[in-house]
Order: C-alpha cells, then structure tokens, then sequence
C-alpha cells in the first residue's frame, strides 16, 4: 500500500493542529519558569493524567509489545505490566508528598532532602546524568521506532525520519512549554486510541487472519496466547514473572515507572492544583497506562505471526529496508503497511503523534533539568525568568539533536529496554526509602547511582571477556540489584545523615509517616506530628485494591477476546468493585 493524498493531507492537517496550539500557549508559557515547566501549578486531573498516559504511549511503545509477544509471547509483558506494583504505590503513597514538597523539578527535591555539597553535588549531576544522558537514551529508542516505522511506511532512510519527525516537535515545545505539552498530548491520546483500535480491527478481519476466532485458534498462534509463563520452563517463568513480581518493580530505576515517582511523572504531580489532583492524575495513568491500552497492540502482533513469521519473511516483503534494523519489534509497523488509503493515514498520524507526546514531554522534562537544576543553580543564580525560559528552550533543541544522533547506533526497542533497566537496577529501593528514612543521604544516592551504572558497563561489555562466563540478562539485573542496594545501604550506614536543620524542615513540610523517622525524633527530642489524612494502612489498602482493579480488568478484557465469556464477566465485575471501592475510600478521607 502506497502513501495516498488523503494520508498525506491527514498527517500534515494534525501537524498544523501541534504547530497552531505551540503559537497560542508561547505567550502564557514565555512569562516564568513555573509557566513553562510546570503551568503554573493549576492543572486538573484528568489532563495531566492523559499527559502521563499520552507520554508513555510512544511510537516505540507498540514496537516494544510486538517484539515481546513475538519471542516471548502474551506472558511476555510481565516485564513491563509488572511496574504496576511500583505504579500504586506512587498513586497512594508518593503524590501527596511530591505536591507537599513544592519543587519546581523532582530534582530540586535534593536540597529539600539532603545537606551539604553532596547535595548539590547529587543536583547538579543528575541533572546533567538524568536530564541529558539517560533522557537521550530514552528518546532515542523512541526515535529509533520513528526510524523503523518511517522506512516500512515512507520508505525514508534512518536520517530522514529522525529530521522530519523532530523539527515539528522542538518547535512547538520549545514554543509552549508544559502548557503546550498537556494540550496537544490530549489530542495525541484520543487519536493514538483510535488509530490502533481501528488498524486492529481492520487487521483482524483481512483474509489472512479470519477474524478474531481464527486468530486464537491458529497454530502459529495458540501457544503465545497464555497470560503467565509455563512453570516446567524454570527459566522463562523466572526472568518473565517472578523477578519482575518479585524484585524489579521496587529495585530498578526505569522512566515512567520511577519507584516513588520521578522524571515526567513528578513533573505532572507538581503540576496539580492540589494533592487530591496529583493522586487522581497518577490513578488514572495506571488504569489507562496498563488496562486500557495494550491489547490492540497484542492483538496486531499475534496476527503478524501469521503474516511474517520470520524477521526473513519481513525481510523480503521490504527489500529496501536498512538490514541492520530488521527485528520482530518492526513486525508491527510491517503490519500496518496493509491498511488502506484513509486509515493508513489516520493511523500514521497516530503513531505520528505518540511520537511527538513522548519526545514533547521529555524534552521539556529535561530541558528544565539542565536550566533550573544546573543552569540558574549552578551556572547563573541571578538569571531571570526570561533567561531561563530562553536557556529551556535552547536546550529543549540541544537535547533532540543528540538523541537523534544515538538513534541511528540503536537496532530494537527490547534491546533499548533492557538497556535502561540494567543502568537503573538496585538504585530503585533508593527512591523508595528516602521520604521515609531518615539515615538516607546524599551519599546513598551517589553510590547507589555510581554503583549501577559501573556494573551496568561491566556486564554488558566487560564480564565475559574477563570471566569466560555468560550470564543471562537477569543473572546481570539480580547480580546488579544485589551489589547496588547493598552498597547504598552499607554507605548510609557509615556515613553522616544530613543535617538536623534540613532534616527537620523535610519532615515538618512532608509529614512522612511510619517508624522510619523515630529515631531522628527521639535524638531530637520532637514529638511526633502527622497528617490527618495520611494513613499507611489505608494507603496499603487502597493500592492493593489499585493493583486488584487494573490486573483484574486487563485480564477480563483478554479473557473476553479469547471467548472465555464467564471468567471474563468475573474478573471484570471483580476490577469494578475494587475500581468502586477505591473511590469510595478516598472521597470519604
């Protein structure tokens, strides 16, 4: 199928639309820095909820799927829907407290925390480590989706679809800031939703595939479609559940699912107009983030099965794509080379424009990184609003630049994933404890930060050449989690806690609850204070009834499409009383 008029007038009337909306929010925007990177605190729920969602729902977030489906079938996602663990406890535990904190960047949390130059030492550095290093990475990988996509769908080369996709996204987010940001990932949302959901009905029903029934029922099919791996493969159901369940969620640093929530995520809690807006914006991030949007793409990959069962079979049906970015994650844009004029356009323009919210996003994320934790802290403490706002948006260019460059040396988006977890593995326990450890210091997050990343560098290129032994890729992220949180506990420990002075104005801000500030009270002689609403066994209680609604009704759903009616009905009823529940519990607090 070749790109029509129609397509084309689709996909440029959409890039008008983002171009229009970075014009009418610059002025707003361009006032301060709390207009541009978080608009001005007074954003609602349900807004920067889709945001979140609209963030992560990037062009490589499909790709991703296909290619676990692909190798590891359906069970396969464990590796990812596992961060639901560490998705509501952010929910229910974290967001409160980010908003009480009152930063401008999670960032800024630091000299909130910690004491001393480690302290600014820890801001400045990760700022620079998180905003420019790990932030490029990310976008790369999403990048390296656009890429893929672009050569099955476009046939341009790598180049070309890193340029074309970029410039309209740096413009209007170096134009409208946050504002711009939350608007045009409402619209990106909506249109990314409809577009998978009509290609995968559209796929489903082409000749090939036979509809839904004969696609369960295919050979090639039937033994990818169990929602947990077999327990007689020892190996598979240990790095594919029981880590992720058991370790990962809590133990890995990985963007958008922060353990105790970070990056674009705090930047979207900063952003609410209170904390019940903050808490209500991360709920409906998870719901949509884990129930609502997968199967679509689940579905698509398992029909690629039929049509391509072999990265050779993908390989011959485009003989001028680039062989080095042949893998099972571009089954899915191979897939959608079937569509017809119209909705292929539509469609193009939905993954389009996934593309744009995630880079969007996370330029503006690390663009305020680099100018309010490193430019005007470090560099220019006298620079004005306008200097910062102008030095946000320099670096919003800067940061697309350099991630376009690391694009063209990525080859799939598994590889990438996996990448970004064993950089971040050990470090998440980290995140976790600091609001409610008092001994957590700066320098816990030094060595926990310096730890993983060494090791991240010595598994991947070091450790078989010097050992003669080849470890698996969870082998590497146990060993990894162990060394790490070990080493950041035994630093805490050895080390001076911060200040009494930061340490008692972080608690009487936060009000953390629990024993783990007991000991600083008690050697401070202070009497313990609390919040009114703050309750950590109904915070529990509601993140387990969190977890309840979202796994029951991801499940539900695919137990509907695999024709099991009567398991499915339970589970679904089971998700909407929890999803009840919940609400009623948090409305009466």
């Amino acid at each position: 199928m070749q790109i029509s008029f129609i397509d084309w007038l689709i996909i440029f009337s959409f890039f008008g639309v983002f171009i229009l909306i970075g014009f009418i929010t610059s002025k707003k925007s361009g006032e301060n820095s709390k207009e541009f990177f978080l608009s001005g605190r007074n954003m609602p729920w349900w807004m920067l909820g889709i945001s979140m969602v609209a963030t992560t729902f990037s062009a490589d977030t499909p790709n991703l799927v296909t290619n676990i489906v692909r190798e590891n079938g359906v069970s396969g996602n464990w590796q990812w829907w596992a961060f639901l663990l560490t998705g509501m406890m952010t929910v229910f535990f974290y967001a409160k407290l980010w908003r009480r904190s009152k930063v401008l960047t999670d960032l800024e949390f630091y000299e909130l925390r910690y004491s001393g130059k480690p302290a600014k030492f820890l801001r400045a550095f990760r700022a620079i480590y998180l905003g420019v290093f790990f932030n490029v990475m990310i976008m790369a990988s999403v990048c390296l989706a656009g890429i893929k996509i672009g050569g099955i769908l476009l046939n341009l080369s790598p180049f070309e679809c890193v340029f074309y996709s970029s410039v309209i996204t740096v413009f209007y987010s170096s134009l409208g800031g946050l504002r711009s940001v939350v608007i045009t990932d409402l619209i990106q949302f909506v249109l990314a939703m409809v577009g998978s959901i009509w290609a995968c009905i559209y796929i489903l029903n082409l000749n090939d595939i036979g509809g839904l029934q004969s696609l369960i029922n295919n050979p090639l099919v039937i033994d990818k479609l169990a929602f947990f791996p077999e327990l007689s493969d020892k190996e598979t159901f240990l790095t594919i559940l029981i880590i992720p369940i058991a370790v990962q969620w809590w133990a890995v640093w990985y963007p958008g699912a922060e353990p105790g929530g970070g990056g674009y995520i705090a930047q979207r809690m900063l952003s609410a107009k209170d904390e019940k807006n903050a808490i209500y914006s991360t709920l409906l991030f998870n719901v949509a983030h884990y129930a609502l949007r997968p199967w679509p793409w689940i579905l698509i990959a398992l029909s690629s099965l039929i049509i391509y069962p072999t990265l050779t079979d993908i390989s011959s049906a485009f003989p001028l794509v680039d062989e080095s970015i042949i893998g099972n994650d571009i089954a899915y844009p191979a897939m959608l080379y079937l569509l017809p004029s119209g909705l292929l356009g539509l469609v193009l323009a939905s993954l389009i424009a996934a593309f744009m919210s995630t880079i969007s996003s996370h330029l503006n994320w690390g663009a305020s990184y680099i100018s309010l934790d490193f430019y005007k802290r470090f560099i220019n403490k006298k620079a004005s609003e306008k200097q910062i706002v102008l030095v946000g948006r320099i670096s919003t260019i800067f940061l697309m630049i350099i991630a376009g460059f690391f694009a063209l040396n990525l080859s799939d988006a598994l590889g990438a994933f996996q990448i970004l977890l064993q950089i971040g593995a050990g470090t998440g326990s980290i995140f976790l404890l600091r609001w409610f450890w008092w001994r957590v210091n700066a320098y816990s997050e030094i060595t926990g930060m310096a730890v993983s990343f060494l090791l991240a560098i010595y598994f991947q290129w070091f450790h078989s050449d010097l050992t003669g032994i080849e470890l698996a890729s969870y082998e590497k992220l146990l060993w990894s989690i162990f060394i790490t949180t070990s080493s950041w506990i035994l630093v805490t420990l050895l080390t001076k806690p911060s200040d009494n002075r930061i340490l008692l104005e972080f608690y009487n801000r936060i009000k953390p609850y629990g024993i783990g500030w007991d000991g600083f009270l008690k050697s401070n002689n202070i009497k313990k204070t609390r919040n009114n609403e703050d309750s950590s066994m109904k915070d529990l209680l509601l993140m387990f009834l969190g977890i309840i609604t979202v796994y029951f009704g991801l499940f539900g759903m695919g137990y509907f499409i695999y024709n099991k009616l009567l398991i499915g009905s339970i589970m679904i009823i089971i998700s909407l009383i929890s999803a009840y529940t919940t609400n009623y519990i948090m409305s009466n607090k």
